[in-house]
């Protein structure tokens, strides 16, 4: 399609990227189910390895039906390119790969998904890189953590599990002062509510197997690239500004301008990590997108409505839910995500730890299941699973303490759920 800026944002879900099969006409992005594609002739062959003609060489870099979900995922991000991955996770060590050498750090939202602070505390150490975990909303703090091996900035717009939202203009300015890209994981709020990118990102990073696919199905993850930040500007980048030995010395920033992060991403990240998406996730990741802001608009009203009835059900502590009047991130939430605060969030149930369990064990709608963004409502209790591996400081630093549930609010009719909800907690607070 021409320029996208020339249509709005639910004609994009559908087309961005997408166009008629040249080989059948078929009109929806088929699954090119291949390991690899015929050259033309061994110039043309030469020319793809070479990285001085686009095209496609093996799958394990890149594909077609793969192809159309990353244009598409970066059409609605703002960015000039994207690369789809494995996983959520893999997407985040594929962001990091270009910036980080042994030695250096990055500065980290204590508020992450507890699988992601395990990686950025644990795992990432074997690469010899480390982060320092600071909370986002303490700017002082943010910008003092900032030293000379420090590459990136990483936080959530709207984060997992506790809903809280990231102030990303103002620490994309701290960013922009450190001379480092600030990377958001904009999972949970997806581009129809949160255009980090407008906000200041360098990098975009999903979990596309929540709200962008949306059903449950498949697996994967995408770094979308910004295109606008200097990689030249100083010598903290050398993978993307000085010369590639495995390209005869070819400057990816040099060679590609803009466009230098994704084609780093796949000619080297791609080759060498692996983290590769098959087409058959690419496509349903594809079906699900097509509705994202009409799922989103009923993600959003319905836990906005279950919100209000938890705050004032006597039952419950709190809510920590951003769309909430009484939320101290309502204000900030119109700002960073002015469509909604999404369908995610926390609350805590009077009675502890014994009473979560015996709520999410007496639900009957509501599933019991480690994701989120899923059209089905679905519950967890995080201390006891997903952020189980965290001491009981960094649990509630994350927003997952013991007497919290986290709740991601499908597109059920909203009554069944509250009633649901209400048959639960009489029976774990009896």
């Amino acid at each position: 399609m021409s320029d996208p800026s020339n249509y709005g944002f639910d004609t994009l879900q559908i087309h961005a990227g997408a166009r008629p099969d040249p080989a059948t006409g078929a009109r929806q992005t088929p699954i090119y189910q291949t390991t690899a594609y015929v050259f033309r002739d061994a110039e043309h062959a030469a020319a793809l390895f070479n990285l001085q003609e686009v095209g496609y060489i093996y799958s394990r870099l890149t594909n077609p039906t793969v192809a159309v979900l990353q244009e598409r995922i970066a059409t609605l991000e703002g960015g000039v390119g994207a690369v789809c991955c494995s996983s959520g996770h893999a997407a985040q060590i594929m962001a990091l790969f270009p910036l980080m050498q042994p030695g250096c750090n990055i500065i980290a939202s204590t508020r992450l998904y507890g699988g992601t602070v395990t990686q950025f505390s644990q795992t990432i150490k074997r690469f010899g890189w480390s982060a320092k975990f600071v909370d986002m909303d303490d700017l002082d703090a943010v910008k003092a953590a900032v030293d000379d091996n420090t590459r990136a900035i990483f936080g959530e717009a709207i984060a997992n599990p506790g809903g809280h939202i990231m102030d990303v203009r103002a620490v994309a300015d701290i960013a922009d002062e450190a001379g480092i890209p600030l990377i958001i994981d904009n999972t949970t709020a997806t581009p129809y509510l949160c255009r980090p990118i407008e906000l200041g990102a360098t990098l975009v990073v999903h979990s596309t197997t929540k709200y962008l696919t949306g059903n449950g199905t498949v697996t994967g993850g995408c770094v979308v690239d910004s295109g606008k930040f200097d990689w030249t500007a100083s010598d903290k980048f050398p993978s993307l500004s000085q010369p590639e030995p495995a390209y005869h010395g070819l400057k990816f920033a040099e060679t590609f301008g803009p466009l230098a992060f994704t084609f780093h991403g796949i000619a080297i990240g791609l080759r060498d990590l692996g983290m590769t998406m098959n087409p058959q996730a690419a496509h349903y990741t594809l079906m699900g997108i097509e509705t994202l802001s009409l799922r989103m608009e009923r993600h959003v009203s319905n836990a906005e409505k279950i919100a209000e009835w938890l705050e004032n059900d006597p039952r419950i502590e709190t809510v920590t839910y951003a769309g909430l009047k009484s939320s101290p991130y309502n204000a900030l939430a119109k700002k960073v995500c002015p469509k909604g605060a999404s369908g995610l969030f926390t609350f805590a149930v009077k009675g502890g730890y014994d009473a979560c369990i015996k709520l999410v064990d007496s639900l009957e709608i509501f599933s019991h299941v480690a994701n989120l963004g899923d059209t089905r409502s679905l519950i967890i209790h995080s201390a006891s699973t997903t952020h189980r591996q965290l001491t009981e400081e960094q649990q509630k630093a994350a927003g997952a303490a013991p007497n919290m549930v986290r709740v991601s609010i499908g597109t059920e009719n909203v009554e069944d759920l509250i009633a649901d909800l209400d048959q639960a907690l009489s029976k774990a607070t009896a």
